[in-house]
């Protein structure tokens, strides 16, 4: 009988003998672990990849309108008055709140002007001088007369003005950033 079994056993065709791949249990489990892992994987590159992603793919948003005070406050200005504003800033996952200093005064035609008091030379806080009334940048002595205009010094223009809106006779301004060390006057943010 055993030698009956042995000649059954040897007429049947194994599985790499019949053209079949012979697979290990060794093998299948690799194949396994190595899906495992890929799906594992690409699961968690999911949340990386909008993490990366997600600063190019929202927009900043646009600073709103800050108020500055009754149109009636700045009536009888006879030089700039400071002013501190509060904005916010959404740039991609970050909030930031910021304070800024700006400048109210008049233009030569007796209109309201806000300036910002940021140097567009190279950037620092212009503050005015009263005594020599212009404002006077303390890094490199650019001068602007009392409406922001260039008066001497290195910057290659004047003071920049701000957006303004009056609404039920509030003044409002847009604080924005603008590109330093050129002569016209471009908004960077």
């Amino acid at each position: 009988m055993c030698a009956s079994m042995e000649g059954a056993s040897a007429s049947e065709p194994r599985g790499s003998e019949a053209g079949l791949p012979k697979t290990s249990r060794r093998s299948f489990f690799g194949i396994l672990l190595a899906t495992g892992s890929a799906l594992v994987g690409a699961l968690l590159a999911v949340p990386v990849l909008r993490f990366a992603l997600f600063p190019l793919i929202r927009q900043t948003t646009d600073v709103k309108f800050s108020p500055l005070g009754p149109v009636s406050d700045f009536a009888s200005l006879t030089e700039p008055e400071m002013r501190t504003i509060e904005i916010e800033q959404i740039d991609g996952w970050r909030k930031a709140v910021s304070q800024k200093a700006v400048y109210v005064t008049k233009d030569r035609a007796g209109k309201l002007l806000v300036l910002t008091s940021i140097c567009p030379h190279l950037g620092c806080t212009v503050p005015w001088k009263k005594d020599r009334n212009q404002f006077v940048c303390p890094c490199h002595g650019a001068t602007f007369s009392p409406d922001g205009t260039r008066v001497s010094g290195p910057s290659l223009r004047g003071m920049d003005a701000l957006d303004t809106t009056v609404q039920d006779g509030q003044l409002s301004v847009r604080f924005q950033y603008f590109r330093q060390l050129v002569p016209g006057r471009e908004v960077i943010g």
